[in-house]
């Protein structure tokens, strides 16, 4: 599989899915907040299955090394 969560994205899901954890596992929240590892997880290993589902990208696009355009 290859990535689909990039730079910025993959932050803001990383710090979401932290603070939905750390609420859930201290109470504030309740058991929906536990969703949260979904997020880190998504965050920490960069592939989201509904990005790619729906083609999705947020990753930095990346040019062919070595083509010569003259």
């Amino acid at each position: 599989m290859t990535k689909n969560v990039g730079g910025i994205d993959r932050i803001l899901r990383i710090v979401a899915g932290l603070t939905l954890v750390v609420l859930a596992f201290t109470g504030v929240l309740g058991a929906w907040a536990w969703l949260g590892s979904i997020v880190l997880a998504t965050g920490l290993v960069g592939i989201c299955m509904p990005y790619q589902w729906f083609g999705f990208n947020t990753c930095a696009i990346k040019t062919e090394t070595g083509t010569s355009n003259q």
